[in-house]
């Protein structure tokens, strides 16, 4: 995945061995200009002549210094075309809730047993939801699930007591998204199959979600850069203005 570049970062160290494919499609991409979305998502669609429906993916650096409360930029939205993706849900519950997870459509459901089978390194899917109260339990996977963003949280919509909706709504391609200790963050935006239309406005909603969370503390530019890339593509600068 392409990485929002940092202005003023040390080169590598080594440069990162490219396929034969990448090589073929890099002079493609401009790298004196930054491209309007509607170009960019125009020129991704060019690049997917895989055998696969290749991933499109945004890296973004924000102005923030994630070590401050304020400023540590972590949620979950649903995007308006969804991400062509059916995605893999755990839900830890016990009760009638377990019940309603499950027939909303649940890959797996559990409580104290399911909390011992992810921390003994079962970690095979995509999202895991948790009850409020089922969190003196999960509590402990932070190990676990903490350095792969699956750890439940509030922000980001996966500690609820409405199971049903959470599911619904991770299973139809709801993103979770998290910056790093750089300032960086990667979200998944759709398909290379996706109309250009469809991508765009995914893109869009994302960064104007981004605009409508900034921390009043962040002055001035609050997204530095963006840069739009498929799975097997180079990354594609985004204008920002």
């Amino acid at each position: 995945m392409a990485q929002a570049s940092t202005p003023g970062a040390a080169p590598a160290k080594a440069r990162v061995k490219r396929s034969r494919r990448y090589r073929k499609l890099e002079p493609l991409v401009d790298r004196t200009k930054r491209y309007a979305i509607a170009e960019a998502v125009a020129l991704i669609r060019k690049f997917g002549t895989t055998k696969f429906d290749q991933t499109v993916n945004l890296a973004v650096r924000l102005a923030i210094d994630p070590k401050k409360t304020d400023q540590a930029i972590r949620g979950a939205l649903s995007l308006p075309h969804g991400i062509g993706k059916t995605r893999t849900v755990i839900v830890f519950a016990d009760g009638d809730e377990a019940r309603v997870a499950k027939e909303a459509g649940a890959d797996e459901v559990g409580g104290e047993d399911l909390v011992k089978k992810v921390n003994d390194g079962w970690t095979a899917f995509d999202v895991a939801i948790a009850l409020p109260r089922m969190m003196k339990h999960v509590g402990r996977l932070g190990k676990v699930l903490g350095p792969q963003g699956k750890m439940p949280t509030p922000k980001s919509g996966t500690v609820t007591d409405d199971v049903k909706t959470a599911v619904r709504e991770f299973k139809a391609g709801k993103i979770e998204y998290r910056a790093d200790a750089q300032g960086n963050l990667h979200v998944p935006v759709g398909k290379v199959s996706f109309t250009e239309t469809a991508l765009a406005q995914n893109i869009q909603a994302f960064l104007d979600h981004l605009h409508a969370i900034r921390p009043s503390s962040v002055k001035g530019a609050f997204i530095l850069n963006a840069v739009l890339s498929a799975t097997m593509s180079p990354g594609i600068p985004l204008s920002l203005g």
